[in-house]
């Protein structure tokens, strides 16, 4: 099991070196704005690294909502990071699973799920696995709880797509976490990646607020408990800097054991 941190861009493997970790997730540009990815000088180097790389959508991102203004952009953006994570080896890149307005029909936002890898199809396809994340928040989000999980993959349909559990917003956005991997897979058949949080919020909070693994609201033993089930590539979205992520990722190895990349 490949277990990292999300980190900062500048020089990702640098800090996968600081952290022990063997893959790691970053953006490629500023994750509250709307300008497209520049060329990276270190491509070339990042897709040699034995370090497994993730890229994550910036947070503007909202595909499935009415209001065509975010949309139309949020396809483009979302297809330009894609290329962009393409270029320099990444694995996948992680996307918000998106809402619509209060009052807006959800099966709409559905529907602009699909249209979306429709577009990218007409532009010659994402070329990279494109992995949505469950969100903690909002009553109209398409990712947060599962029933509507349920919904966006049947709109999807034979689209090319993955999936990324994050811990802390599965569990703040009311889903009870003991047997939350056989319910996910039986939607998705797969989950690509987890991003292994604790919570600062209660159950059902709608909070996303990141808590390291032995702090926060959620049982560490269940926290592992998901991952163990899960089986996928794990990264750590954690506070601390490099010593609380450190030792998160440290956490992690001991009780699934598994071992460093220096071991």
């Amino acid at each position: 099991m490949r277990i990292g941190a999300h980190v900062d861009s500048t020089d990702p493997l640098a800090e996968a070196a600081a952290r022990s970790a063997d893959t790691v997730q970053f953006f490629l540009s500023d994750p509250q704005g709307w300008k497209a990815p520049k060329p990276r000088e270190d491509a070339e180097l990042l897709r040699a690294a034995e370090v497994d790389l993730y890229v994550h959508a910036p947070y503007v991102i909202n595909v499935a909502t009415l209001n065509n203004r975010i949309r139309i952009p949020s396809r483009k953006l979302l297809l330009a990071h894609a290329n962009a994570a393409a270029a320099v080896g990444a694995k996948g890149l992680i996307v918000h699973g998106g809402h619509v307005n209060a009052g807006d029909d959800l099966a709409v936002g559905f529907d602009n799920w699909r249209k979306t890898f429709a577009y990218a199809a007409d532009s010659g396809g994402f070329g990279v696995p494109v992995l949505i994340e469950n969100t903690a928040g909002g009553e109209n989000a398409c990712a947060r709880r599962l029933d509507a999980l349920a919904r966006l993959w049947d709109a999807i349909g034979d689209h090319e797509v993955g999936f990324c559990l994050d811990t802390c917003h599965a569990y703040a956005g009311g889903e009870e976490l003991l047997g939350l991997v056989d319910r996910v897979k039986a939607i998705t058949g797969r989950i690509d990646l987890v991003h292994a949080n604790n919570s600062k919020g209660g159950f059902n909070s709608g909070q996303d607020r990141h808590d390291n693994l032995d702090g926060g609201t959620i049982e560490p033993e269940l926290l592992v408990a998901v991952i163990r089930a899960a089986g996928a590539p794990v990264v750590v979205e954690t506070p601390g800097g490099v010593p609380g992520q450190a030792a998160d990722i440290e956490f992690l190895r001991q009780q699934l054991g598994t071992e460093s990349p220096a071991a």
